[in-house]
């Protein structure tokens, strides 16, 4: 599955793609602050690097030119893309939503279940 090329301006995107890491990032604060995991963040700009108990990291990446947000995890690379209808980030290639993809591949990576909820 394929989504049509964004319709956001280059603002809106630096906002929206903003607030989604800026989101994973509270998420993982408040992990840490109840003892849930112990997940390390790091954030450069656009980048931002998870990094597991066990070693393993998922990697958020914005992608200005194409107004997209990459992740990477052990099971693969992704790409999505702002769907501003629905009000969130869909994979360009099988329609999944990105919060629901990062929980999938951070619980596996983790070994405990862990849901992202952002936007």
């Amino acid at each position: 599955m394929t989504t049509t090329a964004s319709t956001l301006t280059d603002a809106q995107y630096h906002e929206l793609a903003h607030l989604a890491l800026a989101s994973v990032e509270a998420q993982i604060d408040q992990w840490l602050d109840r003892d849930v995991i112990d997940i390390d963040t790091h954030r450069t700009g656009g980048l931002l690097e998870l990094s597991f108990p066990n070693g393993s990291k998922i990697i958020l990446n914005t992608q200005p030119p194409l107004h997209e947000i990459w992740l990477a995890a052990r099971g693969g690379g992704f790409h999505y893309r702002r769907d501003v209808a629905a009000g969130c980030w869909i994979d360009t290639r099988d329609g999944s939503e990105l919060f629901d993809s990062l929980s999938r591949h951070a619980s596996a990576q983790a070994g405990v279940a862990l849901k992202f909820t952002g936007s």
